[in-house]
Order: structure tokens, then sequence, then C-alpha cells
């Protein structure tokens, strides 16, 4: 059976993960395994590190699939940027913020705001973005990106989307460079993780190496 890494976002603890998880081994036989990772207290690199441990003790030599929301697609990417070596095959990016995010931006202009995005996002998001440092990842493995274009999330309460979004990071965000290929869903960034078309979406990349189209 193939296997798949799911990482939870910002603030998380993996439990939202558990639909989408289970939906994809149920319907397309793919084995789900959680990662958990500290992403206020830990760094990005920190917690990349102690991804690439986990994927080589859950394949135990063979390649698996990976799947983030928000800021668990910052995560693997990073992960994948610096232990090219870790066996992983595609990998599926889930309404994550891979070339900024203006909210989170805004946020960390407050002290209190650097504080509740933690050192995770200091990393990989309002520091330097995949965008920047993905370049080799996406030249070495297929990385397909999720969008929502729902706009209702806690993004907007602390600034203003030009483009569509799905409440906490725009579209135009999840554009990562390279990446093998980009779908758009219609729900909002918590939601992403909780629905069918976006789950089906998933297994589709995953499978096939591109998503569906009507």
């Amino acid at each position: 059976m193939t296997a798949a890494v799911y990482l939870h976002g910002m603030w998380m603890p993996g439990s939202e993960m558990a639909f989408i998880r289970r939906y994809l081994a149920r319907q397309h036989g793919i084995e789900g395994h959680l990662f958990s990772y500290p992403s206020v207290r830990g760094t990005l690199d920190e917690n990349a590190e102690l991804l690439a441990r986990y994927v080589e003790d859950t394949g135990n030599g063979k390649p698996v699939h990976l799947v983030g929301h928000s800021l668990g697609g910052v995560l693997l990417l990073r992960m994948l940027a610096l232990r090219p070596e870790v066996p992983v095959d595609r990998a599926v990016c889930i309404g994550s913020p891979l070339c900024g995010s203006r909210a989170a931006i805004d946020l960390s202009r407050h002290d209190w705001g650097q504080a509740i995005l933690g050192r995770t996002v200091a990393g990989g998001v309002t520091g330097s973005p995949a965008s920047v440092w993905a370049g080799g990842v996406t030249a070495r493995h297929e990385v397909g990106v999720i969008a929502g274009t729902v706009a209702a999330g806690l993004g907007r309460l602390v600034t203003k989307f030009d483009g569509p979004s799905d409440g906490t990071v725009a579209v135009a965000e999840t554009r990562l460079p390279g990446a093998k290929d980009h779908v758009c869903i219609a729900v909002n960034h918590s939601g992403l993780v909780l629905s069918k078309d976006v789950a089906e979406q998933a297994a589709a990349f995953l499978r096939h190496g591109e998503f569906l189209r009507d």
C-alpha cells in the first residue's frame, strides 16, 4: 500500500487532518501517517529535521507521499530542500503560503503578533518564503498545490487581500514557481482539509501527478 505523511498547519494539533487522511485510505488505498510538530516553538529547520527522521522511519527505505495543509506545506518543502536524500515521491500543498503571506507579514509587525505566529512562520513565510529557496525541490519532485477561493478566515481581520483568497492565504501566495500543477477549489482555509473535493484532487495528484479537470 502506498503511504502518505500528513502535516498540519500553524496552531493545529493534527486532528484536523483526520478526514483527508481517512478518506484517502478508504477510497484510494493510501495509508496515512500524521506528523505533528511544534509550529510555534520550533524553528522551520528544526521541524524539517524532525520531519526527515519521521519520513525515513515511516517509509522504511521506500518513498512516501507528503501532504501539508497551510504551514505544513511550507515545512514539507523545506525538508525536501534541506534533506534531498529522504525518499519522497509526490507532494501536495493545500492552502499553503508558498510565496509569503501578507496577513502574516502584517501581523508580524507587532511584537505580540510575532509571538503568536511563532518561529516556523518566521523562518519560511514572513522571512524567506518557499518561492525563494524551493527551486531545487520542484526540479526533483512533482509538487501539486491546491488553493481555496472562499474568503472567510482570520486573515481578513489583519489584512486586505487584493485578489481571490481562502480568507487566510491569497491564491497568488500559493502559486509556487516550478510546481507541477495548481488547482483552485471553492472552500475557505480551514475547510480545505474537510472537503471531499480537495481530498479527491489530492488523491489524483498523488496517484497520477496531475489534478482532475472538467
